[in-house]
């Protein structure tokens, strides 16, 4: 019988501890916890358990990654708008420094990273909607320039502080479209379609726009490239409300959100975007509506936190989504 090395021509390494950044196939073995390891490819998509938010609301804008996520503002059926801002590392969420103005149905959207984002737009207490612009800088929010257009459930996208993309909104179906330079707001093209509560992600040259409301909850997906937007093909499932990642307009994807058919009320249903169609792939481990109002993550390593499962919970789970494509670390055995 052929060893290992006469087949992949080195011996199996002996490593104290596992290789932060394995290639698919590579072997080795971990001399403190005494266990054969190697890396490969998920083949499809699973979401898993994360650490729980302090405070379950819904509504709430985020940036980042899956391991260094930020949380913030959100609502609740009652009418209550929170300015509090969360900081995941992975494992456990910690409260950090509260928003200025405390809001909810603000930018759906990944809206920078964990030291550099942005928050628009919403809906305060008292109402109605606001333009006000919040700008993040690893430790507090500052209130910068605003909106020309103040609404709410808009979407977003945006690489940080620095640079985003506003669309859509309500009252309303608005078509809107607005870049963020770092330091002005400026009217852009608009969208082909206007409309509320959908799905947004990307950078602001490199945008996604999915589902939503025109009057009616709609499957229309929308590509931007900087200049403007294109209709593209649709999402499977027509829903509003529904969470996203993804860091540009190749490659995303959306769960969750409100389904009017065929049984209607809240899913779980997770769609993964490849740049021309949508694919169904793992469901949430439950229905939710109006998790985080944006895409903190890629297509591949993503994560939803909070939102409105049954019968109007305000929920504090976190998810943590492992994508097709994915590295992950398996353990042999010899049984």
């Amino acid at each position: 019988m052929a060893t290992y090395k006469e087949i992949k021509g080195t011996q199996i390494e002996v490593l104290s501890s596992d290789p932060s950044n394995p290639v698919e196939g590579q072997v080795w073995y971990n001399s403190t916890s005494n266990v054969l390891k190697g890396s490969s490819l998920t083949t499809s998509g699973a979401w898993a358990t994360g650490g729980s938010i302090n405070t379950g609301r819904r509504a709430m804008g985020g940036a980042g990654t899956q391991t260094a996520t930020l949380a913030f503002g959100g609502n609740s059926p009652g009418g209550t708008y929170y300015d509090n801002t969360e900081s995941y590392n992975g494992t456990s969420w910690t409260e950090v420094n509260d928003l200025s103005t405390a809001r909810g149905y603000a930018a759906r959207a990944m809206l920078g990273t964990q030291t550099s984002a942005l928050y628009f737009g919403g809906f305060t207490d008292p109402p109605p909607q606001t333009a006000k612009t919040e700008s993040w800088n690893g430790t507090n929010w500052t209130e910068v320039n605003d909106l020309n257009t103040a609404r709410y459930h808009l979407a977003g996208a945006g690489a940080d502080s620095t640079s985003s993309l506003a669309f859509g909104g309500a009252p309303g179906s608005i078509d809107l479209t607005e870049l963020w330079n770092g330091t002005n707001w400026t009217e852009v093209n608009d969208l082909t379609t206007g409309r509320q509560q959908m799905a947004g992600f990307g950078i602001a040259t490199s945008a996604i726009c999915a589902t939503g409301d025109s009057g009616s909850r709609v499957s229309l997906t929308e590509t931007w490239n900087g200049t403007n937007w294109t209709e593209v093909n649709n999402t499977n499932a027509v829903r509003s409300g529904a969470g996203s990642a993804g860091v540009d307009n190749t490659a995303g994807l959306i769960f969750g959100g409100f389904q009017s058919d065929p049984a209607g009320g809240n899913v779980g249903k997770t769609e993964t975007w490849n740049g021309t169609n949508w694919t169904e792939d793992a469901d949430l481990s439950g229905p939710v509506y109006y998790q985080q109002q944006s895409g903190a993550g890629t297509s591949t390593s993503a994560i939803s936190f909070g939102g409105e499962g049954p019968s109007n919970q305000q929920r504090t789970a976190t998810e943590e989504w492992t994508g097709a494509g994915a590295t992950v670390t398996r353990t042999f055995t010899d049984s």
